[in-house]
């Protein structure tokens, strides 16, 4: 929509604490209008909902802002939307994951579909269309009351869509850790047919690999009746936009928020909006668990007892990568038949990652 153009029968609607039910003329009814109701409590094992309108429309904004934005409250309240009257939610999401930042841990960030300006707000810009209703909650499941919850919601109401208007899904999965060998799911096979938008992961390097390099890995996406991934990446780093390792930096569609080499935690993310990821049939997205480190280095984690699968040898000289898996297992590579260099391996982590899609159904 430019922005000197208006749809004819679309009305904004604001719907928070001061107007829930989003209707015309109901906003600011306590306290005489003098801020009467800002913010609500969310009791511990709560369901609160934020939003329950009828007929088409979408969301625009989200913003919110709580009082406890601890990991531990950030990973256990869970965002959920359901589409045109579905009892299954489309969206379910712990709240901090949900709003770009894994790991439940906060950032001052701006990109293209999040921001928290000073760290302490959400806010999504994710346009999410509906044809006959729209419902958000929010639900604390931990077990202490969070006192202070602002927030709104921007949505139009009145719009047409059209035949080929998508909903939007979010999903979120943890791995602690992930099983050895194999890749960390990022978008479970889905079907119908939508488009990937992009995700936010979140990486605890375990302690047993003494700060080896975990981010080897690359990203993957299977399309319909794919038995070998379509689209395949180089390594993670790579995936969000940057090479040779990863610090703190924010993008409009890449970047990594976190990158705490002291907790060994990282957060970082891709959006893929100006290189969409469309798909028919169903769709797949994974990354690789795999790190590296120097020969030497592998060699002594296994034997203080490290899971590791090598993977391969990189000597340094062109044309000379070694390929380790198709070689009988387990390899030993103290081998005098294989060369020293750079070694990636599979290893285990603590993996989490929130992903984002639209897809033909509710």
């Amino acid at each position: 929509m430019n922005l000197y153009e208006k749809q004819f029968g679309v009305e904004t609607r604001w719907v928070s604490f001061e107007n829930p039910s989003g209707k015309p003329g109901h906003g600011g009814l306590e306290n005489e209008g003098a801020k009467g109701h800002p913010f609500d409590s969310v009791l511990a094992g709560e369901t609160k909902t934020l939003l329950n309108v009828t007929g088409s429309g979408s969301i625009r904004r989200i913003w919110m802002t709580i009082n406890d934005r601890r990991p531990e409250m950030l990973r256990n309240l869970r965002i959920e939307m359901f589409w045109d009257g579905e009892d299954r939610p489309a969206v379910s999401v712990p709240l901090g994951d949900f709003f770009g930042v894994a790991l439940g841990r906060r950032a001052p960030f701006e990109n293209a579909l999040f921001s928290d300006p000073e760290g302490r707000s959400f806010n999504c810009f994710i346009p999410m269309p509906f044809r006959s209703g729209a419902r958000v909650t929010l639900k604390n499941e931990s077990d202490r009351d969070l006192p202070f919850l602002f927030y709104d919601i921007d949505l139009l109401v009145g719009e047409e869509h059209s035949d080929e208007m998508l909903y939007f899904h979010a999903c979120w999965r943890r791995e602690s850790p992930n099983t050895l060998g194999q890749e960390f799911l990022i978008l479970p096979r889905t079907f119908g047919s939508g488009r990937f938008l992009g995700c936010n992961l979140g990486v605890i390097a375990d302690a047993r690999y003494e700060g080896a390099w975990w981010g080897e890995g690359e990203v993957k996406i299977w399309f319909g009746d794919d038995v070998k991934p379509t689209l395949c990446g180089t390594g993670t780093e790579d995936y969000i936009g940057t090479g040779w390792g990863q610090g703190v930096y924010s993008h409009r569609t890449q970047g990594c928020l976190v990158a705490d080499s002291e907790n060994r935690e990282y957060c970082f993310y891709r959006y893929h909006l100006d290189d969409p990821v469309f798909f028919d049939g169903s769709c797949q997205v994974s990354i690789q668990t795999i790190g590296g480190t120097g020969k030497d280095k592998v060699v002594d984690l296994l034997k203080k007892g490290a899971p590791i699968i090598p993977v391969t040898i990189d000597p340094g000289k062109p044309g000379s990568f070694k390929h380790l898996m198709v070689l009988p297992q387990p390899v030993d590579l103290e081998s005098p038949d294989l060369p020293d260099g750079w070694c990636n391996f599979w290893r285990e982590d603590d993996w989490s990652g929130t992903a984002y899609y639209y897809l033909d159904t509710p």
